[in-house]
């Protein structure tokens, strides 16, 4: 079956307009693989130009003429072999006999050229190819190491990256197994070890060029070193450290991620190339100033993985693209999440770093769970999580023991109020940051980050475009579409479509005025009623 991957544009052959596949792309035909640059190569010998102002696209039906075309010639090859089976070095046309002889290379040295060394592989070959084009007017010279680049730009990539890697069989076996299953599965074939090389390659660049401070993530205490397990205080310390790294370190480090979850933080305070030790303010200046200045060449055809910061004394995070500051390093993450969105969600829209993420936030928020409770119903995306359920809410074990009595608990901060009330401890306080907002447990605080500061909404109503940071939150939004008044007031029979609009009704009825002025002191029902007097009465 055809992959269906296309692009809207004009086919370079016929000049027709519409969704077309891409010449350079790898697609299959009942399970053969079909690259239409390489077909024009093989069956024409025409070599496609790849400049920026020619369109890539070819449409359907010049893809069926290119395949009849290679057919007729595949089957011309065939019959040739047949009828003329070669059995020696002679060839013979319309009676011309032709025999191969051996060169020397004598005959081809040019003693007028006091440059000229006999001796010299390079300047041999590149005389014999002179001359040989100077016999053959229409033929092309061979590609350099240079001029690759433009005539087969995705081969010396390849090149490029694999320069100095060993390659074993184990590793010739794993892209064999791969190539099968690719062909089995008639999907796009995408080079692990290709991918992985680019990704390693940009990142080694930036690290070996730079003074960036590498550190990984997910640490809620300290920096952690991104080339060994040592934690640190501050960033100085990091920084100290990292300066008896050597590069083998750092290649062993990169090598170890695989290319869905490579991730690098960086600090770059004081910037500067190590090269030339010129200033530099952000990442994309120090990667335009390394191809620029020194030739180095980076593989912007794959995403970015090296993240910056910059990491004061206090091990505060600072974001370098809209100068968010905060204390947690995860909420961090997520918060740059939404400026690197190299892979969207399809379900709702949110933006990840790597691959890896996204399929963790797919695992998290879109996929249903299957493991359900048989005492209350509740349903949990693991069998790990039915059980911490079903041993917390129903059987109640008490798996926290207080440190300083012999009391046990079913939950961390039942004994952490054990520790308050009866041994005197002083109460947890998680402070937001960003704002003056306290909590008393961690994930409330991360609740209200996503929440508030980061705006995180995953869940989007089918029939408006509200958005909303919990599955709740959509299910109290869609009352208002499709619900019904349910909920009645035993009083003056009002109903509501909310048990929580009928309680706040019923405090009419009661007379409860908790929301008092703090200037006037006259108190109402409702806050709204509160906002309204504030507005009108005390503007000021």
């Amino acid at each position: 079956m055809d992959s269906i991957q296309t692009l809207y544009g004009k086919c370079r052959c016929c000049l027709k307009a519409g969704e077309h596949r891409d010449v350079f792309k790898e697609y299959y035909c009942d399970g053969t693989r079909e690259v239409y640059f390489d077909i024009f190569l093989e069956c024409f010998n025409v070599f496609l130009s790849t400049s920026s102002e020619s369109s890539n696209l070819i449409c359907v039906n010049c893809i069926q003429s290119l395949r009849n075309a290679n057919d007729f010639r595949k089957m011309v090859v065939e019959a040739e072999k047949k009828l003329l089976p070669v059995k020696n070095l002679e060839v013979k046309l319309e009676g011309l006999e032709v025999k191969l002889e051996p060169i020397d290379d004598h005959d081809y040295m040019d003693t007028d050229n006091k440059d000229f060394d006999p001796g010299n592989d390079e300047d041999t070959l590149a005389r014999d190819e002179s001359r040989l084009l100077a016999r053959f007017p229409t033929l092309r010279p061979l590609p350099t190491r240079d001029t690759l680049y433009d005539v087969c730009p995705r081969y010396v990539m390849h090149l490029d990256m694999l320069r100095g890697k060993k390659t074993r069989s184990k590793d010739i076996e794993e892209l064999l197994n791969l190539e099968t299953e690719i062909e089995s599965k008639h999907i796009s074939d995408q080079r692990y070890v290709a991918e992985k090389a680019a990704h390693v390659h940009n990142a080694q660049l930036i690290l070996e060029h730079s003074n960036v401070t590498a550190f990984k993530g997910k640490s809620r205490v300290g920096l952690p070193c991104f080339y060994c397990k040592d934690l640190f205080d501050n960033i100085e310390a990091l920084r100290t450290h990292q300066k008896e790294h050597k590069k083998s370190d750092m290649k062993k480090s990169l090598n170890s991620f695989s290319p869905y979850s490579l991730v690098i933080n960086v600090d770059i305070t004081d910037l500067k190339c190590t090269l030339c030790d010129a200033s530099l303010n952000t990442l994309k200046d120090l990667k335009s100033h390394l191809e620029t200045k020194h030739s180095k060449k980076f593989y912007t055809e794959y995403e970015d993985r090296v993240i910056p910061f910059k990491v004061p004394m206090d091990n505060n995070y600072i974001c370098q693209i809209c100068g968010l500051k905060l204390e947690n390093l995860g909420t961090m993450e997520r918060h740059m999440n939404g400026h690197y969105r190299n892979y969207i969600c399809d379900e709702c829209g949110t933006g990840f770093v790597t691959s890896y993420r996204l399929r963790m936030h797919i695992k998290t928020m879109h996929v249903e769970g299957s493991f359900q409770c048989e005492t209350c119903n509740k349903v949990f995306s693991s069998q790990l999580k039915l059980k911490s359920h079903i041993d917390t809410v129903h059987n109640m074990v008490k798996r926290f023991k207080c440190t300083k009595c012999s009391e046990r608990f079913t939950g961390y901060f039942k004994r952490h109020q054990h520790l308050v009330a009866i041994h005197g401890e002083a109460e947890l306080e998680y402070k937001c940051n960003v704002c003056d907002k306290v909590y008393a447990r961690r994930y409330m605080l991360s609740r209200h980050m996503k929440r508030d500061h980061l705006e995180e909404r995953y869940f989007q109503c089918e029939i408006c475009s509200n958005k909303f940071f919990a599955r709740r939150d959509l299910e109290s939004h869609m009352v208002k579409h499709n619900g019904a008044r349910t909920f009645e007031c035993m009083v003056c029979k009002k109903a509501y479509a909310r048990k929580k609009t009928l309680t706040e009704h019923m405090r009419i009825h009661n007379n409860d005025r908790r929301f008092s002025c703090a200037v006037c002191g006259l108190a109402f029902v409702q806050k709204c009623s509160l906002k309204g007097h504030m507005k009108t009465h005390h503007s000021e």
